[in-house]
């Protein structure tokens, strides 16, 4: 049986909190529609496995992170394919040693165990601190 939208939510943000970037893509369908509408640049939305596979992949810059997620609430929906979860990851930025919370909302359809399509709503601001970029600058 096909995984819920609840269960795939949860891979997904413990996944992203394990460090399992290899993993997270297989969370996708093929086809997929994920967008960032509150992103400052406003880049152009994910449309296939192989752009998250790129879109997760490590890229070595920047500090390293130890989080977790927390203070989950799911929604579900009148469509049983969408769910609204809010959450935060919690966490400590390890070079300097700073905690963080940074809130997020997705909005996700999942079809047959896979992400068919998310609106993923972050607080890119303090993303942006918490890798010690100068937002005042940037």
């Amino acid at each position: 049986m096909a995984e819920s939208p609840r269960e795939v939510f949860l891979a997904l943000v413990e996944g992203v909190c394990a460090g399992r970037w290899e993993e997270l893509p297989d969370l996708y369908a093929e086809k997929t529609d994920v967008t960032h509408p509150f992103h400052p640049a406003r880049p152009p939305a994910l449309r296939s496995r192989d752009e998250l596979r790129e879109h997760f992949a490590p890229t070595g810059e920047g500090p390293r992170l130890e989080r977790r997620p927390a203070n989950i609430r799911i929604h579900e929906t009148a469509d049983p394919e969408v769910i609204v979860a809010e959450f935060e990851y919690r966490g400590t930025n390890l070079e300097t040693g700073e905690a963080f919370t940074q809130p997020g909302i997705f909005v996700l359809r999942v079809r047959d165990g896979q992400i068919v399509e998310s609106r993923d709503y972050f607080d890119h601001l303090t993303a942006a601190r918490i890798r010690g970029i100068d937002i005042e600058t940037a």
